[in-house]
């Protein structure tokens, strides 16, 4: 069938638009979708891993030249390496990273920054339709505070910052605009695997909803255990009548005391106002909804390693495959191919 043709048409997976009191293009249709991403992926417990993994093979071993790797880059002390581990996880998590570049008065590149990818957005295009700024606020959701306050997103609280260009023309050209080195804030090298114009496309997005369903799966389980209702038998006896355990504790007291792990094998006791014949001992069995969601639990599951190209992972994770030492080596080898661009 046609695309066109197709009745229910998908929705977009990310909504961009410009909000014009910002100079500013929403990254997402509340200009919030790397946090939300962000605790979708933390909020499940395959996905974490996932992106995890992705993450440190992208990062591999650091910079092969040592002196390099541990060269402080910045007045706060970063050396290469830990430049290069944060933008590694950025890009894992969102397909993009951003680092904030400063010169010195010569149009030279003075320091490098990692700036959390979350707290960047894309500036309006300019009339040619090129984006040539980014806008920086510590918390685009508005909730952080310092001192006491929160810090509203306004201008007032928002750097705008050029595109890297480290032409030394374009550099002192900046600088002289600024009104000087003094007030000059520097470049934002903004990387993204859609452009360096655009929004990234993350691995992650396209199964937001297994990882969602990942998190749901998790409270099922730990509710399952930690929560459910697991006494052994129940003891029918009449009303007034007393009914103790060994050592003596009223049975009628632990009611509340039934739920979860802990309290399993426990007797219930329900006492009436007569009966014929008392006590009356009946086996209970607890409802267990561990097999209701297997099938979701494993496509699930798979679901999410595919997305990430760690299907490999997956089969040695549910004992597919063996495992053994050449079929470790097998897997980094074959993930190594996926994330060697």
């Amino acid at each position: 069938m046609k695309v066109i043709n197709l009745k229910r048409k998908s929705s977009k997976r990310t909504d961009v638009s410009n909000i014009a009191s910002l100079g500013i293009q929403s990254y997402g249709a509340d200009n919030l979708y790397p946090q939300t991403l962000r605790n979708i992926i933390a909020a499940s417990p395959i996905g974490a891993e996932c992106v995890d993994r992705y993450a440190e093979f992208i990062e591999g071993n650091g910079f092969t030249d040592l002196d390099f790797s541990q060269m402080q880059v910045n007045r706060s002390g970063d050396t290469a390496d830990d430049i290069h581990a944060d933008v590694c996880r950025d890009y894992a998590m969102f397909g993009g990273f951003a680092i904030h570049v400063a010169y010195n008065i010569f149009g030279k590149v003075a320091a490098i920054t990692h700036i959390p990818f979350e707290s960047v957005r894309l500036c309006e295009p300019n009339e040619h339709g090129s984006v040539t700024q980014v806008a920086i606020h510590v918390d685009w959701s508005g909730e952080k505070t310092f001192n006491g306050k929160k810090v509203q997103v306004n201008k007032n609280n928002i750097t705008y910052l050029p595109m890297f260009d480290p032409r030394e023309g374009v550099v002192r050209l900046q600088i002289e605009r600024a009104g000087g080195l003094r007030y000059y804030g520097g470049q934002v090298l903004y990387v993204s695997n859609r452009g360096k114009r655009n929004y990234p496309n993350p691995k992650a997005d396209r199964v937001v909803t297994e990882m969602s369903t990942d998190e749901g799966l998790s409270n099922v389980r730990y509710r399952n255990t930690r929560c459910n209702f697991m006494p052994s038998s129940l003891i029918v006896t009449r009303r007034g009548a007393s009914q103790s355990d060994d050592d003596g504790t009223e049975l009628t007291d632990q009611l509340s005391m039934l739920q979860g792990d802990e309290n399993t094998g426990k007797i219930l006791v329900v006492e009436v106002s007569s009966t014929d014949e008392v006590p009356e001992i009946k086996a209970l069995n607890s409802a267990n909804f561990d097999k209701e969601f297997s099938v979701t639990d494993s496509t699930t599951c798979e679901r999410i390693y595919s997305a990430f190209g760690q299907e490999v992972w997956n089969a040695i994770r549910i004992g597919k495959v063996g495992f053994g030492g050449q079929l470790v080596k097998d897997a980094f080898d074959y993930y190594n191919t996926i994330v060697e661009r």
